[in-house]
């Protein structure tokens, strides 16, 4: 059985890029750079102006959400393309763009939760230097694995 083709669109399903940027707190040359990166996608107006699916309200919020955990735009474009064009994503299409973030997330959360615990330890010993370090690092062991905050990042 073939799918069902999209409903035509209505002016209820589109709103101007001023609205836009009003509902998403984006200003209006944010909203074009990440149209520009082919992010979101206007529809064309006969008289060539830009309107924006409603649901391009949560695709914005996404990329904001994305962006402060960490991802660059190269990878929210990529678990983006999982998203349909042309309709409102169901719950369904957002599990599947959260899934696809999550191992990255946890990841991060690893991350942060090491430089929280490991941060006030080194920084409150009083030596202040991993070179000389007894606890951390002794006999500079950390090193001979490569150059910067091996505990952080290198774990």
């Amino acid at each position: 059985m073939a799918p069902t083709p999209p409903k035509p669109l209505s002016s209820r399903d589109l709103i101007a890029i001023g609205e836009m940027a009003r509902r998403t707190g984006l200003s209006v040359s944010a909203i074009r750079f990440y149209e520009d990166k082919r992010l979101i996608e206007p529809v064309r107006t006969s008289g060539n102006q830009r309107r924006f699916l409603r649901s391009d309200i949560r695709r914005l919020s996404f990329i904001l959400i994305a962006q402060q955990l960490g991802l660059s735009l190269a990878e929210i474009d990529q678990v983006m393309r999982a998203l349909p064009h042309g309709r409102t994503p169901t719950a369904r299409d957002w599990r599947t763009i959260s899934a696809a973030i999550r191992d990255r997330i946890n990841t991060r959360i690893a991350q942060l939760e090491r430089t929280r615990d490991r941060l006030d330890g080194c920084i409150g010993c009083g030596c202040l230097s991993l070179e000389k370090c007894a606890i951390y690092n002794p006999d500079d062991r950390l090193g001979a694995q490569g150059p910067g905050p091996r505990q952080i990042v290198g774990a």
